[in-house]
């Protein structure tokens, strides 16, 4: 027996730190702690800094972390550690749930349109780009990063085949340049300055305007946050500016909905059309990943819209050449009552 004591106490000793904490417990608090500045800023409805604003984006992947951390505080019989996992988990179980509503508006439909939304990645996806605007016919198309020739070879293949025969764009090289092209008739509106190219304009849809704004703020890099928060903002004011009027904002945001500078644009009025459809997390970036399952990446790619629309349809389509999936929602534009 006194061996045997000897043998399970130096064991022990063995698999603690040094203040006699087991092993186990230390990795589980370092994920616990890291997982928690995450949420924190989420239930406190901040994007905080580096690199909080870029973990958020991944938001339901915490889970991971977080069940490792609870099955490494469980080996460690670490009580305190397991009832912090508990307790993310149950955080990130809450803010998982999607962000909006689901309903469709009481007034009768008007008037319906399918909206397409790609990043292709610096013109680089034009050539996949094409075949999937005639295969899914979509009625307006907001291309992102869509430099001059990627601007000429959609001109080429819609605008002066008279498919798309409007458009609103901002002509620029590599990531500066983006589109929106339009089977109904288009009205010049000023667009939203950013860093990128973002075009804006009016449409006569069956009889009815509605109000189009392409999306692409800079991206939440670190040296960037400053501009990422300042021009979602933007954004934010464009769309609080709508004075009851029907809107569609598209376009690659840049951030996902747990992501509070997108959730304040959401505040506005305007709903998340992948959402509204039953596609609330279906991951758009990056598209390797995106794709395939298990579906790792976060939801950037949006078509917001305001009240007066349903959405009864939301896919998601990989496009060779860019790290985005381009997203298809179908719409229905109902009467105010």
């Amino acid at each position: 027996m006194g061996i045997a004591a000897a043998e399970w106490t130096d064991s022990a000793e063995r698999d603690e730190g040094p203040r006699g904490r087991p092993l186990a417990a230390w990795p589980s608090g370092l994920l616990l702690a890291g997982v928690s500045a995450v949420v924190g800023c989420r239930a406190a409805d901040t994007d905080g800094i580096t690199p909080v604003p870029q973990a958020l984006a991944f938001l339901p992947w915490l889970l991971v972390p977080t069940v490792l951390a609870l099955l490494l505080a469980a080996l460690a019989r670490w009580r305190t550690g397991l009832v912090w996992a508990v307790l993310a988990l149950g955080a990130l179980a809450w803010f998982i749930e999607p962000y909006g509503r689901t309903g469709a508006p009481a007034g009768p439909a008007v008037a319906g349109l399918r909206v397409l939304t790609s990043n292709v990645e610096f013109g680089r996806a034009t050539d996949a780009l094409v075949p999937a605007i005639r295969r899914e016919r979509p009625d307006l198309v907001f291309v992102e990063e869509c430099d001059d020739g990627c601007q000429d070879r959609l001109d080429a293949e819609f605008r002066e085949t008279g498919a798309f025969p409007y458009r609103a764009a901002v002509p620029g090289t590599g990531s500066g340049g983006s589109v929106i092209l339009s089977r109904f008739p288009l009205r010049r509106a000023a667009g939203v300055d950013g860093s990128m190219g973002m075009p804006g304009a009016v449409a006569g849809v069956r009889g009815h305007t509605v109000r189009l704004q392409l999306a692409h703020p800079m991206p939440p890099l670190p040296e960037q946050l400053g501009v990422w928060r300042r021009e979602l903002g933007a954004l934010r004011a464009w769309a609080a500016a709508g004075d009851g009027t029907p809107t569609v904002l598209a376009g690659d945001f840049n951030a996902s909905q747990d992501h509070a500078a997108f959730r304040r644009i959401l505040d506005t009025g305007l709903y998340d059309g992948a959402r509204l459809a039953g596609a609330g997390r279906t991951p758009s970036w990056p598209a390797r990943t995106a794709g395939t399952a298990p579906h790792f990446g976060a939801q950037i790619d949006h078509v917001l819209v305001s009240p007066d629309f349903s959405a009864r349809r939301a896919a998601f389509l990989t496009l060779p050449g860019t790290d985005h999936r381009a997203l298809v929602v179908d719409l229905t534009l109902h009467q105010r009552e």
